[in-house]
């Protein structure tokens, strides 16, 4: 059935004209200080609207996640990442809106993607947070190249100062990776994001802290995830995604995709690592909150910062989605706030499977699976 669908879908694609400017989506990102300037790393995607039919999209939730008909509609948008037209070879460049200086990007690749690093005069920042009226770090940036739109925003974040870097799945949103895989499609694909219960008061709660979202889920997912984020009250951060190749429609490419959404344990824990990791160490004076859930190997990747860098990590916050306080409870050890999920998830058994294995080599100790009776 998905072969016949494919063929419908590169059928259409091959004809497919493409309306309007090419857009260009900067990811929100910080900057750090080095002690003369603002270094401030940039990443983007340039990409054009190539919206399928209705009936197309309604194809695709159905036969490859299938969506419950009342759910449908939320799939159009957030399989928009994967069906826009990534550009290669476009020369984009940004401008703040208050500053006469043009910064360029190096042309995009063949997946769209763009990458650079600029620096900003510590007088020419704070200038332009002045002209902004920014009262809270953020300085906003347009895409001023001809034929593109776009814009985006960077964080300021001061030497010294706390923290907060946060996973998003089961962490501040439902989406119960250790349960089957088609449970974890529609949560993703399908259904109405929902957040997990206080978190966004608990992090509000913290002040003028700095928030970067470190999550395994894909740069697809960008723009609702951002949306979902915005809308729940959740403070504003700095996203830190994985990358994926953007061949929907090759099955290799399909199938890691959907194992990293449904919990793909080596490559999260990989990209958390390095991504946290790395600021840490652009942000030498300031304390880390590390939140978390227990689905996952959050907790062993906080484990694992936590030794690399000692007291400068303040406290480890986990969500208990998989009770292990109780069934396995020599887990949380170094876990400085445990929070009680509001529904345990029992891992299916693939999942299990995967990670007892890390567990024991991890900690040399069986890990005991929640089958839902505790």
């Amino acid at each position: 059935m998905f072969d016949a669908l494919r063929q419908k879908i590169s059928t259409y694609l091959n004809h497919v004209v493409h309306d309007g400017d090419v857009e260009v989506t900067i990811y929100p990102t910080y900057s750090f200080f080095d002690g003369l300037e603002w270094i401030i790393p940039l990443r983007g995607w340039v990409h054009q609207d190539r919206r399928l039919p209705d009936h197309l999209i309604n194809e695709i939730a159905q036969v490859i996640i299938h969506c419950d008909d009342a759910d449908v509609s939320n799939f159009g948008s957030r399989f928009a990442g994967f069906s826009d037209d990534s550009r290669s070879q476009q020369s984009v460049t940004i401008q703040f809106d208050t500053d006469d200086e043009h910064y360029r990007f190096q042309p995009s690749d063949l997946n769209g993607l763009i990458e650079t690093t600029i620096k900003l005069r510590e007088d020419t920042a704070s200038k332009l947070l002045a002209q902004q009226e920014s009262r809270d770090g953020w300085l906003q940036f347009n895409v001023v190249s001809e034929g593109h739109g776009g814009k985006g925003r960077i964080k300021l974040i001061p030497r010294r100062g706390l923290s907060v870097v946060s996973d998003i799945d089961d962490t501040i949103k439902v989406t119960e990776v250790p349960a089957a895989k088609e449970i974890v499609l529609k949560n993703t694909f399908c259904r109405d994001f929902i957040a997990l219960g206080d978190m966004g008061g608990r992090y509000r709660d913290l002040g003028d802290a700095s928030f970067h979202y470190v999550s395994g889920g894909p740069w697809q997912l960008y723009e609702p995830l951002s949306k979902f984020l915005a809308e729940a009250g959740f403070p504003v951060g700095t996203f830190h995604l994985n990358y994926f190749p953007k061949n929907f429609l090759a099955e290799d490419t399909r199938s890691l995709l959907i194992d990293s959404i449904c919990g793909s344990l080596g490559r999260t824990y990989d990209h958390k690592v390095e991504q946290i990791t790395r600021l840490l160490e652009r942000f030498p004076e300031r304390e880390f909150i590390l939140v978390g859930d227990s689905g996952e190997l959050d907790i062993e990747v906080y484990r694992r910062i936590h030794q690399m860098f000692g007291a400068r990590v303040r406290e480890i916050w986990i969500r208990d989605v998989v009770n292990d306080a109780v069934v396995n409870d020599y887990r949380m050890d170094g876990v400085d706030r445990i929070i009680q999920a509001e529904k345990i998830v029992p891992p299916t058994q693939d999942h299990y499977d995967k990670l007892a294995v890390i567990l024991q080599r991890e900690y040399g100790r069986n890990y005991t699976r929640n089958n839902g009776n505790v």
